[in-house]
């Protein structure tokens, strides 16, 4: 049996080309966000507007996942060398992540029965005060999106001819997530905008507690998306897609087997893969390297092969 992985020593250093900047921007968006997220929040408590409160905390869940943007891309860059992880830091994100989903999921429970006792027992709301808090945070969602959306980030633009396969490029998905996510308080923000004007002019009290929970069902939805898909990455989830190309390539040319295939996510951009092949004499593990260099996604890769 020939088992091959690296024929010299080498990194697992996956850092983006863009890191740095990527890092900064995240950074800047994180302090707007809290000081936005703050003055909503305490906005909302002295105005009484449940919507304002809803989009306080709303804004909290992005603060929330850029600051752990932020603190991976630190982690992960005083650490990128350390002999301490056996595949690089990249899982810090998906672990501060799943710690955030579940503080998320009790902060919308707590929200929406909040919600639901103002809405059966009305209080009253300082409409004006409330809707001048709420464009300003629409302001701050606006110039975040701004900030992140001229971020360009490529994959590690390095090319191994050992244990790696060939360079990835593709966008900074942790980037691309909190700029959508940016978007999406934005929408809430002008909810929590129309909530209020309507409660002002048209009387719609109403209208605000039931902003308060839509506010609290799109944290809990957010929540329960990030919590299971950090705990996929936590729990080495394979990923049916890469599993799928790696078995064809390999097993295309009919002198080849794969008789165990583990494939599993170790950073953002970043999979692993181990494949241990029963092939012919046409084969050999060399040339299964050679036929998997076509998938991108893989950037460590050990392979296993024993002739038949």
């Amino acid at each position: 049996m020939k088992s091959t992985n690296i024929n010299y020593t080498h990194d697992h250093v996956f850092l983006g080309s863009a890191h740095d900047e990527n890092a900064k921007r995240t950074l800047w968006v994180v302090a707007l966000t809290v000081v936005m997220m703050v003055g909503e929040i305490t906005a909302g408590y002295i105005t009484g507007s449940m919507a304002l409160l809803a989009d306080g905390f709303h804004m909290a869940t992005h603060a929330g996942a850029l600051g752990i943007a932020a603190a991976a891309y630190g982690y992960a860059k005083r650490h990128a060398s350390s002999q301490r992880y056996s595949f690089g830091t990249g899982k810090v994100g998906d672990l501060g992540g799943f710690a955030s989903a579940l503080i998320l999921g009790m902060v919308s429970l707590g929200i929406g029965v909040e919600s639901v006792m103002r809405l059966l027992q009305p209080t009253e709301v300082q409409f004006g005060t409330a809707t001048l808090i709420a464009i300003a945070g629409l302001i701050v969602n606006i110039v975040s999106a701004l900030l992140l959306g001229h971020g360009h980030s490529h994959g590690h633009d390095h090319d191994h001819d050992h244990g790696h396969a060939h360079a990835h490029h593709g966008n900074d998905n942790n980037l691309k997530s909190a700029y959508v996510h940016v978007i999406a308080d934005a929408l809430t923000s002008v909810l929590a905008i129309a909530a209020l004007l309507a409660g002002r002019y048209l009387g719609w009290v109403w209208l605000d507690p039931v902003m308060g929970i839509v506010g609290a069902i799109v944290i809990a939805r957010w929540a329960w998306t990030l919590m299971g898909t950090t705990a996929g990455v936590l729990l080495d989830q394979t990923d049916a897609h890469v599993a799928e190309e790696i078995r064809e390539l390999v097993e295309k040319p009919g002198d080849a087997t794969i008789t165990d295939l583990h494939v599993w996510r170790v950073g953002p951009q970043a999979h692993a893969a181990i494949v241990s092949v029963l092939g012919e004499a046409t084969a050999n593990a060399d040339s299964i390297r050679e036929r998997l260099k076509p998938v991108h996604e893989v950037s460590h890769l050990t392979v296993e092969f024993r002739p038949l």
